[in-house]
């Protein structure tokens, strides 16, 4: 009897124990079920939340540096604390402002807020943006862009060619359109910046565009501004051939080269320096776009205005924003270094506010 007893309590164990095992592996499958993503969202959402993390650390300014309210651009992600320019923007406006202080460039960095700077400032008051045309550096596109935003296209693509610069037909005010007191509500509150690009190779490609390819609807850069200035500055006036970039070059570096920049006009605006153009000293601009480094800098200005959401920049083909060192010692290389240094004198302001330096070939 008792061994019965005993056969009947380790079967009860047994079975205890079976069922304490088949509980487990139930438990088991039903938390393995419950975690599991059939879909396999876990696993890729993983990755995805540290590479946010990862990207917001990389761009975090330190707390202690704190940057002059001056130097916040006005677009609509930049209110409050929300996103901070990245530090190469910020390097930039901060370069600008130390240049602006700087009392021997003073003459070559500061011009007057005339109507020459309002008519260079197209104005888009439906997004409260402000672009001061520099010529020759993608300006074209970038008009392209207020185009569309003033809503006179719905795209980029369906812009007639002829009508970008037509500016009675492109929908573009200028500021100088405006009275003085919306000319000065619009330079305080809108988001306002402009392009540059290495002075000198912006100054070879003004002499190309106007004057060896001569597009036929701009006469008068060969015919009337060209004859000009070969008759001022050429040496050998037997030469007959058209402007060369000597000339070009002896033209731009002369001191009382203002007598000739009256007769032709708002057609200067090619080749005159940044200053003169956008009085970059006297207006706090929210930021400057590098030709060189478009392809980052585009895209930036969008989100910065806070349109990135409404339009793109057009593409830019590839290596067209490369700085051709080889192509500017090229066209420098016949120029007498006197020549070069006067033409060095007058853009010297353009170079030393936006961190262009000084061409090697005017060193040697």
């Amino acid at each position: 009897w008792l061994t019965s007893d005993n056969m009947h309590h380790q079967w009860l164990l047994l079975a205890a124990c079976f069922w304490v095992i088949f509980m487990f592996m139930v438990a088991s499958k039903f938390i393995t079920l419950t975690f599991k993503d059939p879909d396999g969202y876990g696993a890729k959402q993983e990755p995805l939340i540290l590479t946010a993390v990862t990207k917001v650390e990389e761009v975090h300014v330190p707390e202690e540096k704190h940057w002059p309210e001056e130097f916040q651009p006005t677009g609509k992600d930049f209110s409050g604390n929300l996103i901070r320019q990245p530090l190469v923007h910020m390097e930039r406006l901060e370069l600008l402002r130390n240049v602006c202080r700087d009392t021997a460039l003073r003459d070559l960095s500061h011009t007057a807020v005339s109507k020459f700077v309002l008519d260079r400032i197209f104005v888009c008051d439906k997004h409260k943006i402000l672009f001061c045309q520099t010529p020759k550096v993608g300006n074209t596109q970038w008009k392209k862009v207020l185009i569309v935003l003033n809503g006179a296209f719905s795209s980029i693509e369906e812009i007639p060619e002829n009508i970008v610069h037509d500016h009675e037909k492109n929908g573009l005010p200028r500021l100088s359109s405006f009275s003085d007191s919306e000319i000065k509500k619009r330079l305080n509150l809108y988001f306002k910046f402009f392009i540059v690009r290495d002075p000198f190779e912006r100054l070879i490609s003004a002499f190309k565009d106007k004057f060896v390819h001569n597009p036929r609807f701009e006469p008068w850069y060969r015919h009337e501004i060209a004859p000009g200035i070969i008759r001022k500055y050429r040496k050998n006036r037997t030469e007959t051939k058209g402007l060369q970039f000597e000339d070009f070059v002896r033209y731009l570096g002369d001191p009382n080269h203002r007598w000739l920049d009256v007769q032709f006009g708002d057609h200067i605006i090619h080749w005159v320096t940044y200053v003169e153009l956008c009085a970059p000293c006297e207006i706090t601009y929210s930021v400057i776009g590098h030709h060189e480094t478009l392809e980052d800098d585009a895209p930036y200005i969008l989100k910065a205005a806070g349109i990135d959401h409404l339009v793109s920049y057009p593409t830019i083909p590839p290596g067209i924003t490369v700085y051709n060192r080889t192509k500017v010692e090229r066209y420098f290389s016949g120029i007498s270094k006197r020549d070069i240094r006067r033409l060095y004198a007058r853009f010297e302001g353009d170079f030393k506010l936006f961190g262009y330096h000084e061409p090697d070939f005017l060193l040697n």
